[in-house]
């Protein structure tokens, strides 16, 4: 998997790191040649010097053939605005964007661009949103046979009822954190583009949760897909 990152300070200097020592092929873009000295004389990826939201920049970064984008710039203009084009002009799947004022998450959400407001950053949960298959443990209980995890949501299931989902993952949803703040659902919540949800389910089952998130509602026999 090829991964572009628009930003090499401190965030996007590990998450390079990261993302490389999983095996995946990174470029970092910044507009300032000296921002690269963080990623050290061992970085294997490419450095891109320009613009993020600049369209030749991008595709220099290789992001005709990027499965993800994340935007952690300084700027939460800059950051939006490169996330935007990476997903409408160039068909990126993952994108991510690291704000500053989560007051502004809210507006990002509707434009289809997952946020992470920098109050509630972690290195966890921008990997999570980049790399989604697979659900990640946050917690097990101690004979390991229950596990707390954030599982991603296929987009098919935004408009359906959490009761619905749960249903058929045979899991319980303990929180959804929906622009940026946790919310308890009950099964009439209706699930929303962008929602982080963390589910509650047995270790043994964790595969067949992750393709029922991952596959979207079943339809019933003959009905449309």
């Amino acid at each position: 998997m090829h991964i572009v990152i628009m930003g090499c300070g401190r965030v996007g200097a590990a998450l390079a790191h990261t993302l490389e020592g999983q095996g995946h092929s990174v470029a970092v873009i910044d507009q300032d040649p000296a921002a690269f000295r963080r990623l050290g004389s061992g970085f294997r990826g490419r450095r891109v010097t320009g613009l993020g939201f600049d369209q030749q920049v991008l595709r220099e970064a290789g992001i005709e053939e990027a499965s993800a984008f994340a935007a952690v710039s300084s700027g939460d203009n800059s950051n939006i605005i490169s996330a935007r084009v990476a997903r409408e002009m160039f068909g990126v799947e993952n994108v991510a964007a690291r704000i500053y004022d989560p007051r502004r998450a809210e507006v990002y959400q509707r434009l289809g661009i997952p946020t992470v407001a920098t109050v509630r950053w972690t290195a966890g949960q921008m990997l999570r949103r980049l790399l989604p298959s697979g659900a990640e443990p946050l917690w097990r209980d101690p004979t390991g046979a229950v596990q707390l995890a954030e599982v991603y949501l296929s987009p098919a299931w935004v408009g359906e009822v959490a009761g619905r989902l749960q249903e058929e993952a045979g899991a319980r949803i303990a929180f959804i954190t929906r622009m940026g703040e946790a919310l308890l659902p009950n099964a009439a919540t209706v699930l929303q583009e962008g929602d982080l949800v963390h589910v509650m389910m047995r270790s043994d089952e964790v595969g067949k949760v992750e393709a029922v998130f991952d596959r979207g509602p079943r339809r019933p026999e003959g009905g449309a897909a």
